[in-house]
């Protein structure tokens, strides 16, 4: 790599799907060439067929960028857009337009028709979009209108290149099976070949093998021959290069054996025409049905797409219209009627129904809403009609964003991938000089025709080696894996979270809010001198009210259903981790824990209240202790499940609070949880997860604002899904519905995501480490077995469709705990 990026944050990131990948060596031929331009940082990925590229624009160019990808034998797919353009009068109008679009980062050509008043401009949609192109367009003093998107966008691509390979593999193998029926079998029958003979003499099968071995090499086998040459001579030679070389070779040595035998010795004027046919055909085949079988892998990605609406009702004047969703704007009013996909996010403004969220969330029963609740695109209304105010549009809706999370999932590498890369980057160099060995030693140590053997020996070497296997064991398992988390609506944001939450040996989480519902309520009031107890809760209440906390709202709702009279505080002053100090009508109060009571020099009298697990607050008045409050948090229905079943996995259990020791210890020993790190600030959430770390790969479980540090020091950081934005934001995983049942069902698919890679890994390295000394022959001495070059080429293509289906396994995962089936009412999602 000529630049490792020191700050990606600023630098220009270009994910872009690329065409034509068949193995490993091809995706890691792609990423070599990227790395080597000055100002790129690239990561290629062979199963979902996309290249995630960091580039400095400063040093080179999107053109630049895609090209050493094109230069690299593959094709990065663009999208091409048709612009009506109106006010065009010369061909300075044609060349100003031209000039301004193609100065446009990710534009790659732009065509202007001054006849057809048209203009023509190919692009890549994660650089440039179709909005800054129009106001591009009409910036130049132009009237700009979408006439035609023609979208070549990755599914189309995928369709494309699968019906592709479907053709030539179905070609292919008509034109190798009469060769498999009249030169192969009667090899196998006894007298089989006596029996051809008489009905098709040898030298006309010869001539039919010459033409129809032909036919295939150079038609449906063209693509070996164009891209593995390719990659030779680049000096990156791949899968690609393999296949070319071991047909090239049979195919070649029967044309000479055809047309100048003399240059052969006597006894090796055998012809492979066969072999050469079979070879190609097995192998398009095997592709065809590894694309097939890596489409169906991507299919939670097209039911993601398709919860997606493609139009919407909106208000215009005083009616509803339904109008395209990229006319829709932030701020419009949208009608939905039972039984229809909410096209987007928003706020309920009128009416209310129940939601089925089942898509996104995992939830399965709808949850009602009513106005005021946020309400996500690509639910669906079950019973009431509504409207809703738009609040979010685009990529930046939060089906927009899961997608994108589940895509950056899916491209992302896991380190265990790093043992794969490294040996895949030198597997085919090394096959080639194995393939050269077996070579010269059958020519000279073999039994004649020792030529033949050596041949067929070398051949069966390059065809067997399997790099694709290898470099599909990590990504395949890493996508159907993440795609199975969406679908339980769980969101890894990267292939290392998933591996590291399989290593964490300890689960921490936030009380407050994670455990519990968040909610406290105010449970006891303990008068410690003479005073009336609603005007000391009036007072303390008014206080509170200044106060964001969810204990401070407690108390305030308790003085609101007494019916009592609050007032605005003169003054008000939070101490952090502490309480708070403010002046009420003249009084000075300060309202906090124990600690804080200590630290004003009050003695702090006994009580049961942490022992019952409830949370005591303390009020001084005028510098006097006059009042203790009991505040209960109820746990979140799930919790004490959740626990069990993670310590039935394995895993220690922790619990991070700002409560004081005996009212964390008292919900921990409810719980069941096994440490506990009470009266932690603030502030000290992240030296908590550092101590924990001492000793345990930590996961840390939170919601709130002050948890987005501590999600981040974790080794894994889990969010409830509705929790903060900023705590989603820092954590590595995502729990859409907010069950706390899905940490542990994260922790199981994880694991079997893990398993599942080893399990290819482990194939992969056994397949080429027993099957290439085979091919090479190492069996004939003792046992006199040899593996035929087809049976080579047959084995190299299950070997692909083994690991594939092997990562299809995961699609049936079950989660080990099933989620509340019931409606929550309010808020569910994104708030």
């Amino acid at each position: 790599m000529t630049m490792q990026l020191q700050d990606k944050s600023e630098a220009k990131h270009l994910d872009i799907a690329v065409q034509g990948m068949d193995c490993a060596n091809c995706s890691a031929k792609i990423e070599r060439n990227l790395n080597k331009l000055e100002g790129v940082e690239a990561a290629v990925n062979l199963a979902t067929e996309r290249a995630s590229i960091y580039f400095d624009p400063s040093k080179i160019a999107t053109k630049d960028v895609l090209a050493s990808i094109s230069k690299s034998g593959y094709t990065p797919v663009t999208d091409t857009l048709t612009l009506a353009i109106e006010g065009m009068t010369c061909a300075n109008c044609v060349r100003r337009i031209e000039n301004k679009l193609g100065k446009l980062e990710g534009v790659l050509e732009a065509s202007v028709n001054l006849a057809t008043e048209q203009a023509r401009v190919t692009y890549v949609p994660s650089s440039v979009n179709l909005k800054t192109i129009k106001e591009t367009v009409e910036k130049a003093g132009y009237g700009a209108e979408e006439l035609e998107l023609h979208s070549k966008n990755v599914e189309n691509a995928k369709k494309e290149h699968e019906d592709d390979l479907r053709r030539a593999a179905i070609t292919a193998s008509l034109l190798a099976a009469p060769l498999f029926v009249f030169e192969m079998i009667p090899m196998l029958i006894p007298g089989g070949m006596m029996w051809r003979d008489s009905l098709i003499p040898h030298p006309v099968m010869v001539g039919i093998g010459f033409v129809l071995a032909t036919l295939v090499m150079f038609w449906p086998g063209w693509r070996f021959q164009k891209l593995g040459w390719q990659a030779l001579l680049n000096a990156s030679p791949d899968m690609n290069s393999l296949v070319m070389l071991g047909s090239s070779a049979a195919y070649l040595y029967s044309v000479v054996a055809t047309f100048l035998p003399w240059l052969l010795p006597e006894g090796t004027r055998s012809v492979y025409y066969e072999a050469a046919a079979m070879i190609v055909a097995l192998i398009l085949l095997g592709r065809w049905l590894e694309a097939r079988s890596k489409g169906r892998a991507g299919d939670a990605i097209k039911k993601l797409l398709s919860l997606q609406a493609k139009t919407a009702r909106v208000k215009r004047g005083e009616a509803f219209t339904e109008v395209a969703i990229n006319e829709v704007a932030i701020g419009d009013l949208i009608q939905v009627r039972p039984g229809e996909k909410i096209p987007l996010d928003g706020v309920l403004n009128s009416g209310q129904s129940y939601i089925d969220a089942s898509m996104i969330t995992g939830e399965p029963v709808p949850v009602l809403k009513q106005e005021g609740d946020s309400v996500v695109g690509g639910t669906v209304n079950t019973t009431g009609s509504f409207t809703f105010k738009v609040t979010k549009i685009g990529a930046e809706t939060t089906l927009a964003q899961i997608i994108k999370m589940v895509e950056d999932a899916q491209g992302s590498k896991a380190p265990i991938q790093a043992i794969a890369d490294r040996v895949v980057a030198i597997f085919v160099p090394v096959i080639l000089g194995i393939s050269l060995l077996t070579f010269i030693l059958w020519l000279i140590l073999g039994p004649s025709p020792a030529l033949n053997y050596a041949l067929v020996n070398a051949v069966a070497v390059l065809l067997i080696a399997c790099p694709c296997a290898m470099g599909l064991a990590t990504p395949i398992s890493i996508m159907v894996g993440s795609a199975k988390a969406a679908e339980i609506g769980t969101l890894f944001r990267t292939g290392e979270a998933l591996q590291s939450l399989k290593n964490s040996s300890l689960i921490a989480f936030d009380k407050t809010g994670t455990l519990t519902k968040g909610r406290p309520e105010l449970t006891d009031i303990s008068i410690l001198k003479g005073q009336d107890e609603n005007d000391v809760l009036a007072l303390v209440a008014s206080a509170e009210s200044a106060s964001e906390h969810p204990i401070a709202r407690a108390i305030v709702e308790a003085a609101q259903k007494r019916g009592l009279e609050l007032s605005d505080p003169e003054s008000f002053e939070a101490v952090p981790g502490f309480g708070l100090a403010a002046t009420v009508k003249g009084k000075r109060l300060e309202v906090g824990a124990d600690r804080y009571m200590t630290r004003l020099g009050h003695t702090v009298p006994q009580h049961e209240l942490s022992d019952e697990g409830k949370t005591p607050l303390f009020a001084a008045i005028d510098g006097e202790l006059v009042a203790i409050f009991g505040v209960a948090d109820s746990l979140k229905e799930g919790s004490r499940e959740t626990i069990q079943t993670l310590h039935e996995q394995g895993l220690k259990v922790a619990m991070i609070t700002g409560d004081n020791r005996r009212t964390a210890e008292a919900i921990a020993k409810d719980l069941g949880i096994d440490t506990v790190l009470a009266e932690v600030l603030p502030g000290g959430k992240v030296d908590a997860i550092k101590n924990l770390q001492k000793e345990h790969k930590v996961a840390f479980v939170g919601d709130g604002i002050n948890d987005a540090p501590a999600l981040a020091q974790a080794d894994v950081g889990l969010a409830i899904g509705t929790g903060t934005d900023i705590a989603i934001e820092a954590a590595d995983v995502i729990l859409m519905s907010g069950d706390l049942r899905g940490v542990p069902n994260a922790l199981a698919l994880s694991r079997a995501t893990l398993n599942n890679i080893k399990q290819n890994l482990f194939w992969a390295f056994v397949y080429n480490t027993v099957l290439i000394p085979v091919a090479a022959g190492i069996l004939y001495p003792g046992f006199g077995i040899l593996l035929s070059p087809i049976l080579a080429a047959a084995a190299m293509g299950l070997s692909d469709l083994f690991v594939i289906g092997n990562a299809m396994r995961l699609r049936s995962f079950r989660a080990p705990m099933a989620e509340a089936p019931k409606a929550r009412i309010g808020p569910s999602l994104a708030n």
